[in-house]
């Protein structure tokens, strides 16, 4: 039992508002803002993440004898597969031509949002067993919804660890991850390249800004409304292009602007007074994460000079550990931003089927470690001595 043998009071809200933020912060930790309470419940009070868009707030709370909260978990009651970045779409299909309902299903994440970080929140110094009373209750829920699966996306190895242990199947992928090396300037980065990717890099930076842009790095006081105004025109420009909707709304921004503006760094290409394309981020301990990107024009390279080197140039002056510029990508690589694993676990309630998708995940994450190793080896733009 948590705490010292007290019990544990278990209990699920559908509204992250009913939480108080300072008792959420506490067990979400202060390292990642994609998991406090000001992101997710901006997700909720926009209008982004709710029962009408498919993500029903479900969210555990596990409380001592006082009432204090100890444990917590981001989780929600899903009717779709969409903005998760963990694709299940052919485990639905093939379970609902076997004749079974894969929808509803529970889901543990933070929706749209493919950063990694804790899923089980706990306490600093609260017990280590609230961690299983947190999987024993998703458990319990999923039998309470009758639903066909739980699923975790991007938790830590240790933890996916745990939930592999308490039943869960584990899955595995891949992310760029960029990581410091204790570089004093970008040219510092450029040197522990080999010479052609040093050259590359210089010159798509220099193609990228060949049009006159100006770039504004801006976070805290200097955001401004125009600012969100011209990043969503942006946002909604590659939403509309590649998946016909936007998940976040407008609102969002606001609420992301009014809660978080300084772990915000908005990066805007300009020319002259007009802002044509735009790359977010937010700002975790040593972490800078790439989250939205998008244009209004079509300039050479200017994608990965917003999203990817001038993040570098961020955490370099900086002193951050790292980049991580979001899902997928392998183009990344070229760039400095090398293959990492992330992890995800799934509960299955049908016997014969959680046996089919067992073996599939077997040769999945076989296929990914060889990818991993192959893509790092092959195309890693570093010098052999300076890895």
């Amino acid at each position: 039992m948590p705490d010292g043998g007290d019990p544990a009071r278990v209990r699920v809200v559908e509204h992250l508002a009913e939480v108080p933020p300072a008792e959420w912060d506490a067990c979400a930790g202060a390292d990642n803002p994609f998991l406090s309470h000001a992101f997710l419940e901006a997700l909720e009070a926009s209008g982004s993440a709710t029962a009408k868009t498919g993500w029903l707030p479900q969210h555990v709370l596990v409380e001592d004898a006082d009432g204090r909260l100890i444990g917590a978990v981001p989780l929600y009651l899903k009717s779709h597969s969409y903005g998760e970045y963990v694709f299940d779409h052919g485990w639905a299909d093939a379970f609902e031509r076997a004749g079974g309902s894969y929808y509803p299903k529970l889901l543990v994440a933070v929706p749209f949002t493919p950063v990694p970080g804790p899923r089980l929140l706990v306490r600093a110094g609260a017990s280590a067993d609230v961690e299983e009373t947190l999987i024993a209750a998703l458990l319990e829920i999923a039998k309470a919804h009758g639903v066909s699966s739980v699923h975790v996306t991007f938790p830590p190895r240790a933890q996916w660890e745990r939930l592999g242990a308490a039943g869960f199947l584990q899955r595995t992928g891949q992310q760029f991850h960029w990581e410091n090396r204790g570089y004093a300037s970008f040219d510092d980065f450029l040197a522990a390249l080999n010479s052609r990717k040093r050259k590359q890099i210089r010159r798509e930076r220099r193609d990228a800004m060949a049009e006159g842009l100006e770039i504004d790095t801006l976070s805290g006081g200097a955001l401004e409304p125009r600012h969100w105004d011209a990043f969503h025109r942006f946002y909604r420009s590659t939403t509309d292009r590649k998946w016909g909707g936007a998940y976040l709304t407008r609102e969002f921004f606001d609420l992301l602007h009014a809660r978080l503006a300084d772990r915000v760094v908005l990066m805007l290409a300009r020319q002259g007074k007009r802002y044509v394309a735009g790359a977010l981020n937010l700002l975790g301990r040593d972490t800078l994460y790439g989250r939205n990107w998008g244009a209004t024009v079509d300039i050479p390279f200017l994608h990965f000079e917003l999203c990817y080197y001038r993040a570098l140039d961020f955490a370099i002056e900086r002193g951050l550990k790292r980049v991580e510029a979001g899902a997928q990508g392998a183009h990344k690589i070229q760039r400095g931003y090398l293959p990492t694993p992330t992890y995800s676990a799934h509960w299955i309630r049908d016997r014969s089927f959680r046996t089919a998708v067992e073996k599939f995940l077997a040769r999945e994450r076989e296929a990914v470690a060889a990818e991993m190793q192959e893509l790092g080896e092959e195309l890693s733009p570093f010098r052999r001595e300076a890895e």
